[in-house]
């Protein structure tokens, strides 16, 4: 299909781009005319934070920056297993974006995200906005979802500031499972083996053993722009971590968009797999966890969270706060959005179980992180999973602590034992947190009736899935016994 047909001009009659955004575009039709550059990757995020798009030769790039690329509808109806959960020939496919049949939209790159890949030789890459053919914005798109909020954030007169830290594992590549006998949906996993073993923290002989991995993992980083700061060796068997600097406002979300898919293509391209997956079904293997760092900005640039003379935190800080702990339930769908990522939630494991805030303290879901400094003091969210869509993730904090600040609600007071017992727990399943989201009336106010509709079905098509299996678990519990 040629992604240009009947599109000529189509970001510049619709009013698309911004300034920034011209002056970015025409940097990159220089620096692709240089020369070096054969290929250029349009991807958008989707709805699950999985990059989809095309690829688009350096001869034909103004055409399809001026026109956008046209690309199936269909991507924004799918699960995890890439299976479409709406029929395409129902009614229920036409609202709220009518995407019955299969209809195409229309990526727009977004010019200031350009990048090359260091592992691809001759290709650079661009994240694109999912636009209808009448230039309306796909109020689906994820992106277009923490654009949103980020501009509700604004009007409220704060900007928001957010650091990554984020967990993952990264095994040797044994068998990749390609038999054709292995093609199925989704495919079996790979067959992988450690690159060292766990259970040494932060040890630097540990370390130097994982030196091949992490230089690639620095490489990458450096390569994309991504603000790395440290590579820590975590407790579990090839389990590491990474901290990045803060960014303001989407730089965030974008940035870890770009670095799951990266790292995955990277490091697979010399014989790794990396997964971002909560907790792998591998011997002795740990939980793996995204803490978000965040702060807001007011017009002066100054720490809003920066709090006075005896106190921990600012006034805005605490009622943003009070917003993350209120809706923390009914919102962990959007933080936590996978089936295995609810079995990290485990008492007495550095990983939340129960909604709770506490100074300094890395067993509680918000941890008040003072700082060396008051302009450095922030909050930790530490209930995400790394599988997190980051744009769902970015939202969900940005509306979530707004409505604390709006509702001048208080949060309730720190806790020193978050593990004891007495505090109201996280959701115990996926299953449960999309039941939550769906039925929440704030969730259905802040994101609208239909984005919660669509996004509740999209998960509700995993859970079901699940839950259609017949597990190791319930194999050898019942087949030897009944």
């Amino acid at each position: 299909m040629d992604g240009r047909a009947g599109m000529s001009g189509f970001v510049a009659r619709h009013g698309l781009w911004s300034d920034a955004q011209q002056a970015a575009a025409e940097r990159l039709r220089r620096r692709v005319a240089d020369g070096g550059i054969e290929a250029i990757r349009f991807a958008f995020p989707d709805q699950h934070g999985i990059l989809r798009g095309k690829t688009v030769l350096a001869g034909q790039l103004d055409s399809f920056l001026r026109g956008g690329c046209a690309i199936t509808s269909t991507l924004l109806l799918k699960d995890t297993s890439h299976r479409t959960v709406v029929p395409l020939w129902t009614r229920e496919a036409a609202p709220p974006e009518n995407l019955r049949g299969g209809s195409d939209v229309v990526m727009v790159a977004d010019p200031e995200t350009f990048h090359l890949l260091p592992w691809a030789p001759g290709t650079a890459g661009v994240l694109c906005d999912l636009h209808h053919p009448d230039g309306r914005p796909v109020a689906l798109a994820t992106r277009h979802v923490a654009r949103s909020a980020l501009a509700r954030l604004a009007e409220a007169g704060f900007g928001y500031l957010g650091g990554l830290e984020v967990e993952l594992h990264v095994f040797r590549l044994v068998d990749a499972r390609l038999a054709t006998g292995a093609a199925t949906q989704p495919g079996p996993a790979p067959s992988v083996a450690l690159i060292g073993h766990g259970y040494q923290y932060l040890t630097d002989q540990r370390l130097d053993q994982y030196g091949p991995v992490l230089d690639i993992v620095r490489e990458t980083c450096a390569g994309l722009a991504l603000p790395l700061r440290t590579m820590e060796l975590e407790f579990g068997p090839g389990q590491i971590e990474l901290t990045f600097a803060p960014r303001p406002g989407l730089g965030l979300a974008d940035d870890m968009v770009l670095l799951r898919s990266a790292l995955k293509q990277a490091l697979r391209r010399q014989g790794y797999h990396a997964t971002f997956m909560c907790r792998p079904a591998l011997d002795n293997c740990f939980s793996s966890g995204w803490h978000l760092h965040q702060s807001l900005f007011g017009a002066d640039g100054g720490n809003a969270f920066a709090p006075g003379e005896g106190e921990m935190l600012s006034p805005v800080a605490r009622r943003f706060a009070a917003g993350l702990l209120a809706h923390a339930r009914d919102g962990c769908v959007l933080t936590t959005p996978t089936v295995t990522g609810y079995k990290r939630y485990r008492p007495h494991s550095l990983a939340p179980d129960g909604i709770a805030w506490g100074r300094d303290n890395r067993a509680a879901m918000l941890r008040i992180v003072p700082g060396t400094e008051p302009a450095a003091a922030h909050l930790e969210n530490r209930v995400g999973d790394p599988a997190a869509n980051p744009y769902l993730y970015l939202a969900s904090q940005i509306l979530a602590g707004l409505d604390g600040i709006a509702q001048a609600m208080e949060p309730p007071p720190v806790s020193e034992t978050p593990y004891d017992g007495t505090i109201e727990r996280l959701p115990a399943s996926l299953a449960e947190a999309v039941a939550l989201f769906r039925a929440s009336p704030f969730w259905r106010a802040a994101l609208g009736e239909d984005f919660v509709d669509y996004y509740a079905r999209i998960k509700q098509a995993e859970v079901d899935r699940f839950h259609a299996q017949v597990t190791d678990w319930e194999q050898r519990e019942y087949f030897d016994i009944f």
